[in-house]
Parts: C-alpha cells; sequence; structure tokens
C-alpha cells in the first residue's frame, strides 16, 4: 500500500501519513515530563504498597501478641535470646567453675573391687560366702 500511496502522491506521503494516524513528531519535552509523571505514579504506588504491608504486619503482630498472652507464650526472639545467655553461661562456667570433690569409691580402683566383691557376697548363699571368705 506504500508503494500506491507515493506512486500518487509523490513526496506528500509523510503528511498522509500523519493525516491516516501514523507516527507524530515526537516533542522531547513532552516525553520527559510523560516518563516524570509515570516515575512519580510509580513512586506513589509504591510507597501506597508499603504502607499497605506495615498495617497489615501490624494487624497480625497484634493477633499473634493476643495469641502470645493467651497461653503465655513467649517471642522467638526473647526464647533465642534466653537459650543464647545460658548457653554463654554454661561456657563461662565450664572454663572457671572449680572442681568437684570426687565422691567416694569412684577414683580408686582397689576401693572399687572391694565394693564389687562385697556386692557379689550379699547375693551368694551362706556356705558359699564363707569358702569365699578364707
Amino acid at each position: 500500500m506504500n508503494f500506491v500511496m507515493k506512486a500518487a502522491l509523490g513526496g506528500a506521503t509523510k503528511d498522509v501519513g500523519k493525516m491516516l494516524g501514523g507516527e507524530e513528531e515526537k516533542d522531547p519535552e513532552a516525553e520527559k515530563e510523560k516518563e516524570e509523571e509515570r516515575q512519580e505514579a510509580l513512586r506513589q504506588q509504591e510507597e501506597e504498597r508499603k504502607a499497605k504491608y506495615a498495617k497489615m504486619e501490624a494487624e497480625r503482630e497484634k493477633v499473634r501478641q493476643g495469641i502470645r498472652d493467651k497461653y503465655g507464650l513467649k517471642k522467638r526472639e526473647e526464647v533465642e535470646a534466653e537459650a543464647q545467655a545460658a548457653m554463654e553461661q554454661a561456657s563461662e562456667g565450664s572454663m572457671t567453675r572449680p572442681k568437684k570433690a570426687v565422691p567416694a569409691g569412684c577414683g580408686d580402683e582397689e576401693e572399687e573391687e572391694e565394693g564389687i566383691m562385697d556386692t557379689v557376697m550379699k547375693y551368694l548363699p551362706g556356705p558359699l560366702q564363707d569358702m569365699l571368705k578364707k
């Protein structure tokens, strides 16, 4: 169709294209304004989305806190902090804590063997106990 138009009109095809709804000359300032308006609209939509999300999250936290209060639960962060503190306290104590006294019978092998023999003797009948004592 372009070929027919060019042949019929000669060099006047640029104006005919505009009349038919073709490309118009672009104004750089107008494009710049449209782009700024589009960017501003995007920023505004993003702010609205963030505000909506923050509001929803606040409502959720309110419901969570109600459940925690009802059932006596702690926040996950609090539980983790307590566990971390307990681990730190335990590790500190193991390095600085004095050694406990060894209970009787735990450290001496001779006493342990005698204790075992005494235990065995208790369960043996009387004549066998007499034989083993001699």
